[in-house]
Formats: C-alpha cells, structure tokens, sequence
C-alpha cells in the first residue's frame, strides 16, 4: 500500500459541497464521534466569542472535535458550523438568556416609540 499525497481529511472523505439551503460552499469535515458536521469554510474566530457548544476545534488527523473549555484558551481558534452563518436558515437560540433580553429590549423600543408625546415641563409635579 503506497503513500498518500492526500491529506487526512480527504482520506476520511471530507471536502466541500454545497449548502441546500443557500447554495455556499461548505466543508464536511470528519468528528471524533464517528460522524461528520458541516463547517463553514476559511473561517476560523477566536474561541472565546464563540459559545462553548459551537466551538470546532480541528485536530491533527483533520477531524474535530467540540470544545467546551471554559474559559476557552484567548488565542485559540476554532470552526463554527456554515448552519450558524447560513443567510437562509434562522440562528439557533445560542444563549437564551440572551434571547430573552433581546425581546424585552425590544418591547421597551416599542414601549418608546408610542405615539403620546413626553409630558411638557409645565404638565411635571413641582420636586421643589
């Protein structure tokens, strides 16, 4: 059996195809759970802007694995899933307490924007 110019992740069958839904490239890349995910090509932020259960961390044979260490190495870098930066799919609820903040910010916007004006100096109770 001779030597393969391949690299590892194209030995274990990864490469690129196209994304259903908005028709990006993407990379099928190999886990250490036997599976495969895919990820979103050139792309590779730091860890720690990421949340914990997003975090593809490549290893040396070209598979990857999750990587929830927390906190995360500042200057590791890791791969996200092209599913979190697909224009054409809806973003997952990544922290939902955020999520949570997000729709009450938005209703107190809302609760600015109503159409009754604020009340006048003169209509305000004298504070003395």
């Amino acid at each position: 059996m001779g030597l393969s110019e391949e690299k590892p992740l194209l030995r274990l069958g990864g490469g690129q195809s196209r994304c259903l839904f908005c028709g990006l490239p993407q990379d099928r890349v190999p886990t250490l759970a036997q599976d495969w995910v895919l990820l979103e090509p050139h792309m590779k932020p730091l860890a720690h802007t990421v949340p914990a259960k997003h975090r593809w961390i490549e290893l040396s044979d070209g598979r990857v694995t999750i990587y929830e260490v927390c906190p995360p190495d500042p200057f590791q870098r890791c791969r996200i899933e092209h599913g979190l930066a697909c224009p054409a799919q809806p973003l997952p609820d990544l922290w939902p307490w955020l999520t949570t903040l997000r729709g009450e910010n938005a209703r107190q916007a809302e609760r600015q924007n109503d159409p009754e004006p604020p009340p006048t100096p003169e209509e305000l109770p004298d504070a003395g």
